[in-house]
């Protein structure tokens, strides 16, 4: 017999993440970045008698009645194999009883699924599972024999570039980084939010973000955005602009970036998805190998779940939101 405890205490959810090798989108951080741009945040320990086997951070997005909420769990939850299933139906009977949500969709970090009750694949994907995770424990040598040649040829290139890669420490320097990513939106045609809301994501998630950036001539021509635990960094943002492209600064910015995260003793290097576009070309640079995760899986808990995923604009409005945030 499971149940459910509420976490308010920081040190205590992030202790229990990060000893389990949650994913970063897990952190206490992210929730509050979250809990800052229209979205509730509630913390949770699932026991079994009276050990913690599982712990989900969920985002609440509240909608009119009769729907109410739903309920998202971002790369989580955090559970063993042999906890996942129970795991679940505590989620789902705690989505229900407290938010009387019409549904609660996960995209956990798994790259299977056990059988459990009322959950089932959703096309309404908000992270991709189709995605490069590098293996930290590889040694350089091993990372750099896994890249295509051209990428090995232009990091070795940026790298003669005088470029000099660092971490971005200051608001001053992540204000011209995000001068840059507003560059690389136009040329992309992709939306930004408004400043504040990367703003937040540095002051939110502390110690557990990174950002590095490729300088040139003392300014920066490329960035790059991650957020880290102690298993996984996981990439956010990254962009250059007209000088970065022609320096080439986001191949040796992207190798000495896995560089620091493998000293850091991070196992897993996470690209964040990959699509049939240029940016993902440039990722699939890296490795010789594609991952895929299970995916977005949904556990309706309300009659009008069909109404909410098939038909209503307003679930189309809703999961966009989530994917622009």
């Amino acid at each position: 017999m499971t149940t459910v405890q509420a976490c308010a205490k920081q040190t205590d959810w992030d202790d229990e993440i990060l000893a389990r090798g949650g994913h970063p989108l897990q952190l206490w951080g992210w929730g509050e970045v979250k809990a800052a741009h229209n979205w509730d945040v509630d913390r949770i320990f699932i026991y079994d008698k009276d050990q913690i086997i599982g712990a989900a951070q969920l985002l609440i997005r509240k909608l009119p009645t009769p729907f109410n909420a739903l309920v998202y769990v971002p790369r989580g939850p955090v559970a063993e194999n042999g906890d996942r299933a129970e795991v679940l139906d505590a989620i789902a009977d705690y989505a229900k009883n407290t938010y009387r949500a019409v549904a609660v969709t996960i995209e956990p970090d798994w790259r299977t699924i056990p059988p459990a009750h009322g959950w089932h694949k959703s096309s309404n994907t908000i992270l991709i599972p189709r995605t490069l995770i590098l293996d930290l424990n590889c040694t350089e040598e091993q990372l750099l024999g896994a890249m295509t040649k051209k990428t090995r040829q232009y990091i070795r290139k940026s790298a003669n570039e005088s470029v000099e890669v660092r971490r971005v420490s200051s608001r001053e320097e992540l204000a011209a980084c995000l001068a840059i990513y507003k560059q690389t939106a136009q040329r992309a045609g992709f939306g930004l939010h408004d400043d504040q809301y990367y703003f937040d994501i540095f002051d939110k998630m502390g110690d557990h973000g990174l950002i590095t950036a490729a300088f040139h001539d003392g300014q920066p021509v490329a960035f790059l955005w991650l957020v880290i635990s102690e298993r996984t960094a996981f990439e956010l943002y990254g962009g250059m602009n007209d000088d970065g492209q022609r320096l080439r600064a986001n191949y040796t910015l992207k190798w000495l970036t896995i560089q620091m995260t493998q000293k850091w003793e991070i196992e897993r290097y996470d690209f964040n998805g990959l699509l049939n576009d240029g940016v993902s070309t440039f990722k699939q640079g890296f490795a010789d190998h594609e991952d895929m995760l299970v995916g977005t899986y949904d556990r309706p808990l309300s009659q009008l779940y069909i109404v909410w995923s098939k038909g209503l604009p307003l679930a189309k409005k809703v999961i966009q939101k989530i994917k622009n945030r």
